[in-house]
C-alpha cells in the first residue's frame, strides 16, 4: 500500500531526526534537540530564552531547563538582558561554535552519502530543499507565523 505524501514526510523527517539524534548522541555526546537549540542560537545572534522557545515550539519552562544545561557544558552564555526583567539574552561561546560547525559538516557529509545511495542526485535535493524552505519562510512572513 502506498503511503500519503503527507505520512511520507512525517516518517522521513521523523527517521532523519532519530538518525540524527543517535550520531549526535554516540559522537558528540548532545541530542538532536541541543544541537538543533545551538545552532538556532547561533543563527539568531544573541537571542533570548522566549525567542528561542518560539523557534523550538516548546515552553519558555522547557528552553530554560536546556539552556542551563547547555551552559554548565560550556556552549551557551546566558547572561541578564540589559534591558532588565527576568529575559536570559543567549549566545554561543566559541566551544560551542566549534562544536556546531564540525556537528554540521559531519551531518551534511553523512545526509549527502544517505541522498548518494538512494539515486538521488545530491545537488538536486539540496536546490529543491532549498526551494521548499524558503516558500515555508515566504508562508510564514505572509500570515505572521
Amino acid at each position: 500500500m502506498e503511503r500519503s505524501l503527507s505520512l511520507s514526510l512525517h516518517v522521513l523527517t521523523a527517521r532523519l531526526d532519530r538518525a540524527a539524534d543517535r550520531i549526535l548522541r554516540a559522537e558528540y555526546n548532545v541530542s538532536y534537540s541541543r544541537f538543533v537549540a545551538l545552532t538556532l542560537v547561533g543563527e539568531l545572534g544573541a537571542s533570548t530564552q522566549r525567542t528561542l522557545a518560539e523557534y523550538l515550539g516548546v515552553t519558555e519552562p522547557s528552553v530554560s531547563r536546556m539552556t542551563s544545561v547547555l551552559a554548565a557544558d560550556g556552549l551557551l552564555d546566558v547572561r541578564p538582558d540589559p534591558a532588565g526583567g527576568n529575559r536570559r539574552r543567549l549566545s554561543l561561546t566559541d566551544e560551542g561554535k566549534r562544536l556546531v560547525t564540525s556537528i554540521q559538516q559531519d551531518l551534511e557529509g553523512k545526509l549527502a552519502g544517505i541522498v548518494a545511495r538512494s539515486g538521488v542526485p545530491y545537488d538536486e535535493y539540496a536546490e529543491h530543499t532549498a526551494r521548499l524552505l524558503a516558500t515555508f519562510e515566504g508562508l510564514e512572513r505572509e500570515t505572521g507565523k
